[in-house]
């Protein structure tokens, strides 16, 4: 690992990681992006609650036989899932069905495995140093928190509700959103040790509003997702020929009631329906506004890259998700619904990346 020289008195040098352990993060991140598409297909087909243990070890292998295959579509029959939804279903819409879930379960083990037993070895061989280290033991402490907390979603379906619950379906992808913010962000550092130093606090401000207004773009985009409010309101540029949906206008329906129990009535689909809208029309004329400012600076060939990278992902990003809700006629179109959350995190990577050039470099 080479450090890059700094004069005496100043800040300890900056490390040069090794190609493979760059190579390794990159990996990571791959991962943890293919495991939230996975799981986006698994919550749009249904498949999250057909497993009904979590096994850590022995769920490693899924059902070898057809006694084995009795048995796990037995324990699904006891979910109320398949008594209000799937009853009379078939082995094979169920073997479908649990099918993604598996791959789902199986994907986050592997995860597991590629960041443990690489890391051992690059800290045994001194090619990550202790900052990283630290860093990586957030990753994995972040890593189980997102764990623990898929368990805990799919858990509130396996009683008395069909679903989980769209509140902690959203808490898993937030989390899981984190992880892969944070590991991009180490990767970066990894990657870039010495970025060009931009002075100018208001761009630099804006882009940390935008950051946290796409970070509530994405948990609106969870609870509308959980709730599936996309197929209530399955027309654009209005909501079923209004503006702002008339159940939001009468004050009664205001209550803590329909807040909690979200699929009583159309209140919350509604609102969070009309909130994802808004707030993509607002990041919409943000973004646009920030990245002519930026490039009116003649930025760095990296930082320009990274501003149209943001634009192309915040006019796919705007597609995808009209695409998604005119689609919903009857149920969430898989295809689409996908590629939208996908979206999510390539817009997210982008916007990370225009912060981090925007950053202040280490001198």
């Amino acid at each position: 690992m080479e450090a890059i020289a700094t004069p005496p008195g100043h800040k300890p040098p900056l490390q040069r990681y090794p190609a493979v352990v760059k190579a390794w993060l990159a990996v990571g991140l791959f991962m943890i992006f293919m495991q939230v598409v996975v799981g986006g297909i698994t919550r749009l087909t249904g498949s999250g609650l057909s497993i009904t243990k979590w096994e850590i070890v022995t769920g490693t292998l899924p059902p070898l036989n057809a006694q084995q295959w009795d048995e796990a579509f037995s324990l699904y029959k006891a979910t109320p899932q398949y008594a209000k939804i799937n009853q009379g279903m078939t082995m094979g819409e169920f073997k479908f069905i649990y099918f993604w879930e598996y791959i789902h379960r199986l994907w986050a083990r592997l995860m597991g495995f590629v960041f443990v037993i690489p890391l051992a070895f690059f800290w045994a061989r001194g090619m990550v140093d202790k900052p990283l280290l630290k860093r990586l033991g957030v990753v994995f402490l972040l890593a189980a928190l997102v764990a623990s907390f898929g368990w805990i979603m799919v858990a509130s379906g396996l009683i008395e509700r069909p679903w989980v619950n769209a509140y902690k379906l959203t808490m898993h992808l937030s989390l899981a959103l984190i992880l892969f913010s944070y590991l991009l962000w180490t990767a970066y550092k990894a990657f870039q040790p010495v970025r060009p130093v931009l002075h100018s606090n208001l761009l630099k401000n804006m882009s940390k509003g935008i950051t946290a207004l796409a970070a509530l773009q994405i948990v609106l985009g969870g609870i509308m997702a959980g709730s599936k409010a996309g197929l209530f309101y399955p027309t654009w540029p209005d909501m079923n020929g209004e503006a702002v949906p008339s159940i939001l206008l009468a004050g009664a329906n205001w209550t803590v009631e329909n807040f909690v129990n979200y699929d009583s009535s159309l209140f919350m689909p509604a609102l969070v329906q009309l909130l994802h809208r808004s707030m993509a029309y607002v990041l919409t004329i943000i973004i646009l506004w920030f990245s002519f400012k930026v490039l009116k600076t003649h930025p760095e060939p990296a930082l320009r890259m990274g501003i149209y990278l943001l634009i192309s992902m915040l006019i796919i990003q705007m597609l995808l998700g009209i695409l998604t809700v005119v689609n919903a006629l009857g149920s969430i179109p898989v295809g689409y619904g996908v590629f939208h959350q996908a979206g999510a995190l390539l817009l997210l990577t982008a916007v990370l990346f225009v912060n981090y050039q925007l950053g202040k470099s280490r001198n």
